[in-house]
């Protein structure tokens, strides 16, 4: 006997976005990680604040093949490096 009874749907999942990406168990930027946890701490959770860090964070994962190589700009960073430039 089957316990699909005819008024449920089917689920059918939908992976993410990007993907998902392995976790860092050998802890390559695990200090990169926790300096951004900490800058997000210090600053009442405001990310903004944190950008430069972010993008460290996410450059190492990139260099270590823990997540797909990509251009800053898909990845939010487009107006901070606009900024620089100027």
């Amino acid at each position: 006997m089957s316990s699909y009874t005819f008024s449920q749907k089917l689920f059918t999942p939908t992976p993410p976005e990007r993907g998902s990406f392995p976790l860092d168990h050998e802890g390559y930027c695990k200090r990169i990680m926790i300096r951004y946890m900490r800058c997000l701490t210090e600053n009442h959770n405001q990310n903004t604040m944190c950008r430069d860090v972010a993008k460290e964070y996410l450059g190492c994962r990139m260099d270590h093949d823990l997540m797909k190589r990509d251009d800053w700009s898909n990845l939010g960073f487009h107006q901070q490096e606009a900024a620089k430039q100027t």
